[in-house]
């Protein structure tokens, strides 16, 4: 399986480690550190030392409760970011909702929008159709940023993502969209309770049914928080075991902050794999 992108075709055979760089001051994660250019860039190349496999920069937090970001202060943060981390050849995905921020990363070169709204913004499709070669990361999120943890969805979230980013994807595939560039991301946090998180986890291979490749982005979430009962900046192994419990349950790109613990992790698991299948050949 391959995730066909502006300049890369990502080979999904093992899983990718997608290390996040957020050039915003209000960061629920890293508090800012990186809300400069030189700074995002020293970090966009620490995390490939590391052993990232593709880098998701964003410049408007999503965070619950958090105001949107004009226009022009979101292009202000990333566009210097961006131009850079295009020359470090590797995947570069632009985190961003707005179709004006799409058009002008994806002219820079980069490879790949990740949109939380699942290109429902006016405009986000055509950008789509204006660049007919870059990957597309779409995410179910329930209601928006503002308001989606006051009011989470209801019921069995796990068929509901599912019918969501069908009919998502759906529409991309009747716009002429190929299917190999298309990736799903079920939205862990977006608008569900913590059990709607974990059922999703625990049953994540009904979302892989239909044959489109899974990022998943568990990374600091609050849900990991009220179950292990540990602050944001302790939840370094909650989020490498969810990590690893998404990779062992079928994802085929996990989106972090902790690239090395992460890079890590997966190599044990790998490794365990890789005595498996050998025995797998020859039981003797």
């Amino acid at each position: 399986m391959h995730w066909q992108t502006s300049r890369h075709l990502i080979d999904l055979s093992s899983p990718r480690v997608m290390g996040i760089v957020n050039v915003t001051p209000d960061s629920f994660s890293d508090g800012g550190r990186y809300a400069t250019t030189r700074p995002a860039l020293d970090h966009c190349e620490q995390l490939l030392r590391e052993g990232a496999d593709l880098l998701d920069i964003g410049g408007e937090s999503t965070r619950p409760g958090t105001a949107p970001v004009p226009v022009e202060e979101e292009l202000r943060r990333v566009l210097p970011v961006l131009r850079e981390a295009v020359r470090l050849d590797v995947p570069v995905s632009i985190d961003t909702s707005k179709p004006e921020v799409m058009r002008s990363a994806l002219d820079l070169g980069v490879d790949i929008v990740n949109d939380v709204w699942a290109l429902r913004q006016p405009g986000a499709s055509a950008v789509i159709a204006g660049h007919p070669g870059c990957g597309i990361c779409l995410m179910h999120m329930h209601g928006e940023p503002a308001s989606m943890q006051r009011t989470p969805m209801e019921g069995d979230a796990v068929p509901a993502v599912l019918s969501f980013l069908q009919r998502a994807t759906d529409r991309l595939r009747e716009a002429g969209v190929a299917r190999e560039r298309i990736v799903w991301d079920p939205g862990i946090g977006f608008g569900k309770t913590v059990a709607q998180n974990f059922a999703l986890l625990a049953r994540q291979r009904e979302l892989l049914a239909s044959g489109y490749p899974l990022l998943v982005g568990w990374s600091r979430k609050s849900s990991l928080g009220t179950v292990s009962g540990l602050a944001m900046s302790e939840r370094l192994l909650p989020s490498v075991a969810a990590a690893l419990l998404a990779v062992e349950r079928g994802a085929h790109v996990v989106r972090v902050h902790d690239v090395k613990e992460t890079v890590a992790a997966l190599k044990v698991w790998a490794a365990m794999r890789a005595n498996e299948e050998s025995k797998g050949r020859n039981p003797n």
